[in-house]
């Protein structure tokens, strides 16, 4: 049976492995295995968030819920991150920054949904969105602090690299879920 203390406790051990990021991508997948486990511990998805599960300097996992229709900016994490699908569906485009160093250049994409998980390198840049019109599930575990990490968002593939800006995530997330919900409201 899933349980957050449990997860958090094999991933501060994995990070003990020669590559703990390919640790904890087992770890993930194996939690992802049985998604109804995890919503039982986590709770269905049915608001947006981005829900603090464990936080250090080396380790940060993140039960985050997307929107429907959320769409998220080009950003980097400069740690590896594993992320895991327990419900919907998350549309990556991965980037890398051009010769220029005035934009990005698209070099991939990505679809996950339930059950999936996938190791993003140090230096992965990407998009994130949510295309259904359901809520997506999905824990996100990082080799770091993700809140104190210095690193970097763009506002689309052709602008100007910028500092990135947690706050500014959270903001998208409330205004993605926001029109959501008149949405439902308007049709409902």
């Amino acid at each position: 049976m899933f349980t957050v203390e449990e997860f958090v406790a094999s991933c501060q051990e994995a990070l003990k492995e020669h590559t703990p990021e390919q640790a904890v991508q087992e770890l993930v997948a194996q939690a992802m295995s049985d998604p109804l486990e995890l919503e039982a511990e986590l709770g269905t998805p049915t608001a947006a968030k981005l829900t603090t599960l464990h936080h250090s300097s080396e380790l940060t996992v993140l039960n985050i819920i997307w929107p429907p229709g959320i769409a998220l900016y080009p950003h980097e994490h400069n740690m590896w991150a594993v992320i895991g699908l327990y419900g919907g569906q998350e549309d990556n485009t991965f980037y890398t920054r051009n010769k220029e160093g005035t934009g990005l250049i698209r070099t991939g994409a990505q679809e996950l949904h339930s059950h999936d998980a996938i190791a993003l390198a140090k230096d992965a840049i990407h998009a994130v969105a949510n295309p259904r019109s359901e809520y997506t599930g999905a824990i996100h575990v990082y080799g770091g602090d993700f809140f104190e990490e210095p690193r970097s968002q763009w506002a689309s593939a052709e602008s100007e690299e910028a500092p990135y800006n947690v706050e500014q995530v959270r903001r998208v997330f409330q205004m993605a879920n926001e029109r959501w919900l008149a949405q439902q409201e308007s049709t409902g």
